[in-house]
């Protein structure tokens, strides 16, 4: 496996940190603010590893929920990483069996998006990309984990005027910078957006993610078929 290519996939990772750590703490903090101890919130962080999913679940559990309820919330919201081991399945399928068990343990919103605009680019190398797959979700793991544990422990000591909370739009607009180089992405990306928002301000909860990945995918998709296919846009437009 080239370490090259590891550390490729670590370095393109790095920028977005700055959006993982603060949503590590508050996703650390949370479970402790609810009652739910240290411990939960380490185990949700190495177990669930998806922080939506994990904020949704520790706040029914906090107030009082079942847990087959928490795991129904924590499985939609996580209905995308379907979509995103289907669009991956192309590229690690010639993988071993057990190779590709640990890249699916490492997907994210934020691997996904690097590998997927990566490797479209790549011209067909096979090589290297789950080496730059799980540099990439490797280091993103670590610091996730200590961001988590960080939040658990100091998490009621940061003060209430500090706005931890824009951590979880930040952490998930920052993942869209290396994906949106073309027409039918930049479509897809505003569609996408639009139609999550409006399903969430209907009511649409935790399906609202699922509403706007399916607008999303349905218009960059018309846009490409009639565009002629994803024609990048200019290099100023990309800037």
């Amino acid at each position: 496996m080239s370490s090259s290519q590891a550390r490729a996939g670590a370095a393109a990772v790095a920028p977005m940190l700055i959006g993982v750590v603060p949503f590590g703490l508050v996703a650390g903090a949370a479970p402790v603010a609810a009652g739910l101890g240290t411990g939960v919130a380490v185990g949700f962080s190495t177990i669930v590893f998806a922080g939506a999913s994990q904020l949704a679940a520790i706040e029914i559990l906090g107030d009082g929920g079942s847990a087959v309820v928490a795991i129904l919330a924590a499985w939609t919201i996580n209905l995308r990483m379907v979509l995103y081991s289907a669009s991956l399945a192309p590229c690690l399928g010639h993988e071993p069996t057990h190779r590709r068990l640990g890249a699916a343990y490492l997907l994210n919103d934020q691997t996904y998006a690097l590998s997927a605009a990566r490797w479209a680019s790549d011209g067909g190398d096979l090589d290297g990309r789950l080496a730059y797959y799980l540099g990439a979700g490797g280091l993103l793991w670590v610091v996730w984990v200590a961001s988590t544990v960080a939040g658990a422990l100091v998490g009621e000591a940061v003060p209430d005027q500090v706005p931890l909370d824009f951590a979880v739009p930040l952490a998930f607009l920052v993942l869209l910078v290396p994906l949106v180089t073309t027409r039918p992405a930049v479509a897809a990306a505003l569609v996408g957006g639009a139609a999550a928002v409006a399903a969430a301000e209907l009511g649409a909860g935790a399906l609202s993610i699922i509403v706007g990945a399916s607008a999303g995918i349905a218009v960059g998709s018309l846009v490409e078929v009639v565009g002629g296919g994803a024609r990048p846009l200019p290099p100023a437009a990309q800037r």
